[in-house]
């Protein structure tokens, strides 16, 4: 009876421990064909606030780690030396407006003397032709005179008078030729003038240069005054606020750091022998160790594509640092997996750069499956 007794507890403990082996066999089976890691981390985007000009910060509505949607205040740059500086430009571009008027009405005046110009040198051609002819007739009146004093038909005198009528006709048409010279000089002179005038006015209407730099002055002057007032880009946290009503904010360089609601993920750092057997879409369970009841669902949507070695790091004298070891078992290197996660169960909460395990399950890419996650066991949390 005895003997039956200690097979019988033989067979049960035999039994046990096949079953404990087969528990951890089909374990470790699962954990090679769905690679886990205890090295994970949650990520988000993290934006820095920056303001694009400086001043003093004369309104601050917002309080250490506060919740602020996208378009709500964040600080207020003192906006009174922008403001004068918009009124400025808003000035000069009404100055410019007037100096453009006048250089247009010079042109348009300039354009109407060389018309009285032109005219006044079609009248000076009219007169010169006139005289000209006048001289002719008196050349001629010469010629007959003098012919007829051969005969006796003319008296010297009478000689005599048609030679001063041609020298009189000569100093006649002298002076209309320089009327015609000198109405040409001047339009040759308005001309130029007309040229000065068109470039210093420039092109015409919206295209024209003074307009278009002062009005990009006003621009200019605008967005400065509209960077005063700084807003959440996106829905986020504000966190580690160090910003004083008062303070001074310095353009381009960050004032506070907004963690994007809506741009969370966890890397998990996966062996590198894991990494061949996942692909983008492969169903991943994330378990919080701020949270490790309640696990989250998520894809693989990508991996890192390189790593920083430290053999073969640039050291002194630009030469390569290389490590004198031995070893008999090679380290495996460790890559980032991204892991984008679904819907939050309620209640949880992440936060960026805390702890988390991540089991990917491979061969799950397209499935389309929605199995629950289980958590992770605390002890391999």
């Amino acid at each position: 009876m005895t003997s039956q007794s200690n097979s019988v507890r033989v067979f049960m403990t035999a039994g046990i421990i096949l079953v404990a082996l087969l528990l951890v066999g089909w374990k470790w089976w699962q954990y090679q064909v769905n690679p886990w890691t205890r090295d994970g981390y949650v990520m988000a985007q993290v934006i820095q606030i920056t303001p694009r000009v400086s001043g003093t910060i004369v309104d601050l509505p917002i309080v250490d780690n506060q919740f602020v949607e996208a378009g709500d205040l964040l600080f207020q740059i003192d906006p009174r030396t922008y403001e004068s500086t918009l009124h400025g430009m808003e000035g000069l571009l009404a100055e410019t407006e007037d100096e453009i008027e006048a250089l247009a009405a010079q042109v348009d005046a300039t354009a109407k003397t060389i018309d009285r110009y032109e005219a006044a040198i079609g009248r000076a051609h009219q007169k010169v032709k006139g005289k000209a002819a006048r001289l002719e007739d008196y050349r001629a009146e010469l010629r007959r005179y003098t012919e007829l004093v051969k005969t006796g038909a003319a008296s010297e005198e009478r000689v005599e008078q048609a030679v001063a009528d041609v020298a009189d006709a000569e100093a006649i048409l002298e002076g209309a030729r320089a009327e015609l010279l000198a109405a040409e000089a001047a339009k040759l002179q308005a001309d130029a003038d007309l040229l000065r005038d068109k470039a210093n006015l420039g092109a015409e209407g919206p295209l024209n240069a003074r307009r278009r730099t002062a009005k990009a002055r006003v621009h200019s002057a605008h967005l400065q005054l509209e960077f005063t007032t700084v807003v959440a880009p996106v829905d986020g946290y504000i966190t580690h606020l160090d910003l004083r009503l008062g303070d001074h904010a310095a353009a381009n360089r960050a004032a506070l750091a907004l963690v994007d609601k809506n741009s969370y993920w966890v890397y998990g750092y996966f062996k590198e022998h894991y990494v061949g057997r996942m692909q983008i879409g492969d169903r991943a369970q994330v378990t919080l160790m701020s949270d490790p009841d309640t696990p989250v669902e998520g894809r693989v949507t990508g991996w890192g594509w390189g790593i920083f070695q430290s053999d073969g790091a640039t050291a002194q004298q630009l030469l390569p640092k290389i490590a004198a070891t031995f070893k008999w078992v090679r380290m495996p290197q460790r890559v980032p997996i991204r892991v984008e996660l679904d819907a939050l169960p309620e209640g949880v909460q992440l936060v960026v750069g805390t702890r988390a395990s991540v089991r990917v399950l491979t061969g799950t890419a397209g499935t389309g499956s929605q199995k629950s996650a289980a958590a992770a066991p605390q002890a391999l949390q």
